[in-house]
């Protein structure tokens, strides 16, 4: 069963199932999903508890990874689907050997058995994954009933990440932009750009952030986000400068590892994100 958090009056998250934070706000015209339910069958369960509700409008995906936009396809039909350009362009597409539709079926085992039976073969998926409809490529402002909301293109963890704020409710989805109390994952990141969008996020006027993963929190964790992209920079720039292979930077990585998990069913990705993380960083800072 998929418990929903209630933030604001409007606006209703989950941040305790594998797979990204998943929201949805109420309008007075209808309602608005950001990242749909990577989880079959929480996301049939999260589309018709809305529906007896309010007609869905839009499905936001603030980024291209698969947890972000898996469960655009159980809401097919459900409201018009809004991604950055990047987004659309990237929609399921492999990273090196990762295969994003692998990666989704071989969660239902562990954390959705129920939703074998709705998991479809890569055949169907792919004939209707239910990519956005519209796309923009730098901001884009959707007013829906009461409520107005702002897609700002904050690029760093991926080239068409976005946020996603609502001045109505002073608060923000800042999407992957914010790993709250969790490993934060740098493998197809511009680190730099990263600190920009975090800039950039702490000039809105907002009282609330939901972020990507982890629990729901302040403009305070801006602060520890930029200090942990800051200390994985200074870490792996520093073996670098001494002429440390990529191998041994992992090893100076230790700390920043133990501190905390990866996020509510991924835990078993622990060596291989902090390994991904090293890798990645250690090619872009060894330009």
């Amino acid at each position: 069963m998929l418990v929903m958090q209630q933030v604001t009056d409007n606006i209703f998250t989950q941040t305790k199932t594998r797979g990204c934070n998943t929201s949805y706000i109420l309008t007075t015209d209808g309602a608005v999903v950001i990242d749909p339910p990577q989880l079959p069958t929480f996301a049939i369960e999260l589309r018709q508890s809305i529906e007896e509700i309010c007609p869905i409008r839009y499905i936001i995906n603030t980024e291209h990874h698969i947890d972000h936009i898996f469960g655009n396809y159980y809401f097919t039909g459900a409201g018009t689907v809004v991604s950055h350009i990047e987004v659309y362009d990237q929609f399921m597409l492999p990273e090196g050997e990762f295969d994003p539709y692998n990666y989704a079926k071989e969660a239902i085992p562990t954390d959705d058995p129920d939703g074998a039976d709705v998991f479809p073969d890569r055949k169907t998926y792919f004939a209707g994954y239910n990519r956005a409809s519209v796309t923009f490529d730098q901001n884009l402002t959707i007013r829906v009933g009461d409520h107005t909301f702002e897609l700002l293109h904050t690029p760093g963890h991926t080239p068409g990440q976005i946020c996603v704020y609502v001045p109505e409710e002073r608060l923000v989805f800042t999407g992957d932009t914010i790993f709250n109390q969790c490993q934060t994952w740098l493998h197809a990141s511009d680190v730099r750009n990263w600190l920009l969008a975090l800039d950039a996020i702490a000039e809105l006027d907002v009282d609330c952030m939901i972020p990507g993963h982890g629990p729901v929190c302040t403009k305070r964790e801006i602060n520890m986000q930029r200090a942990i992209l800051h200390e994985w920079i200074a870490i792996i720039a520093g073996g670098v400068a001494k002429g440390l292979s990529k191998e041994e930077c992992l090893e100076s990585v230790t700390l920043i590892k133990d501190r905390m998990p990866v996020d509510i069913g991924q835990e078993y990705m622990l060596d291989t994100v902090i390994r991904n993380n090293t890798f990645s960083l250690f090619e872009k800072l060894s330009i």
